[in-house]
């Protein structure tokens, strides 16, 4: 695949959820041909409002220069990959590129690598920072691994779709990469959940406490953005407790593997199981809040204030 610039080539975009869709609406907007594929083909029709196309197989897909994959976990992007209906799968044509943007581990990843390496299809790892809010504020972040001239041939796409793009090398690096980053999404989210709740059973309201933090070293875009969520109660889903869990519970099987000691993460980790086990499972993770005041005897309501999410 040449280097060219994006609106030379043509896209296929596997998964239109609520991330997939919004990155697919970004590369539309900078002018990419995208055609796009969704098991529910409902979620993908909306895209044709932007001038994109939708097809009813991924392996219509196949003729595409450019192929992205941003689906529910690694057995659906080695199904969407590999299998009966893959795009990969056909023989004949296949992608120049794929590039996936999935939260996965690293086998799967490398599984289907090798895979798409023995049918000529260069493959470049590129999960994403962010919700789909983040992504329409352009603000998410990437990170990337695979062959240094083949991420370079995807860089023009990925830093269309987000604020920036951080290589990190050959492989599957940047699988562990995101692997530690949810890791770190988890064990921040319970700490400020107990830290928030502490300072309003010690009197302080929970806007007030958190404008503070917001404003001071130990804020960050993610304290930011998860302020409304806390101060008014809005549990509306960005990211589930069993995603969230997924997550933790792989990077905690790589610190086995790697003989790393994660206490503080094991802790968190089965805070994020405690409120599954509550039910909360199409809920925001930030429901750790209501589960940590529960178990401070605290009781709490929504603050009903106009608060920023800093996006």
């Amino acid at each position: 695949m040449a280097q060219n610039s994006l609106k030379d080539l043509s896209v296929g975009w596997i998964g239109t959820g609520r991330m997939g869709f919004a990155m697919a609406s970004r590369l539309l907007d900078a002018g990419a041909d995208v055609t796009a594929w969704n098991r529910t083909r409902a979620k993908a029709e909306p895209l044709m409002e932007k001038g994109g196309k939708v097809v009813d197989s991924p392996t219509e897909l196949a003729d595409c220069d450019v192929v992205f994959t941003m689906v529910g976990g690694p057995k659906d992007f080695e199904e969407v990959a590999m299998g009966e209906h893959g795009v990969l799968s056909q023989g004949g044509q296949t992608p120049g590129m794929l590039i996936d943007c999935t939260s996965i581990n690293e086998e799967s990843s490398k599984k289907v690598r090798d895979y798409a390496k023995g049918v000529g299809t260069e493959m470049i790892d590129a999960p994403v920072s962010g919700n789909h809010h983040v992504v329409v504020a352009g603000k998410l972040s990437i990170v990337a691994s695979g062959d240094a001239a083949s991420f370079e041939k995807a860089r023009p796409f990925l830093e269309a779709i987000g604020r920036g793009v951080s290589y990190v090398g050959e492989g599957e690096l940047a699988r562990m990469v995101k692997i530690c980053h949810n890791v770190m999404l988890g064990v921040v989210a319970q700490n400020m959940a107990e830290i928030t709740v502490l300072a309003e059973k010690g009197g302080v309201p929970r806007q007030a406490f958190l404008d503070f933090i917001n404003n001071s070293v130990m804020g960050s875009m993610f304290t930011t953005y998860k302020t409304p969520a806390f101060v008014n109660l809005d549990m509306t889903p960005t990211f589930t407790p069993p995603l969230l869990r997924k997550d933790m519970d792989l990077g905690l099987s790589a610190a086995r593997e790697l003989g790393v000691p994660m206490p503080v993460t094991a802790a968190a980790r089965e805070c994020v199981q405690s409120i599954i086990g509550q039910g909360y499972l199409e809920e925001d993770f930030a429901t750790l809040l209501l589960h940590e005041a529960a178990n401070a005897g605290l009781d709490i309501s929504s603050e009903e204030k106009d608060v920023d999410t800093g996006l």
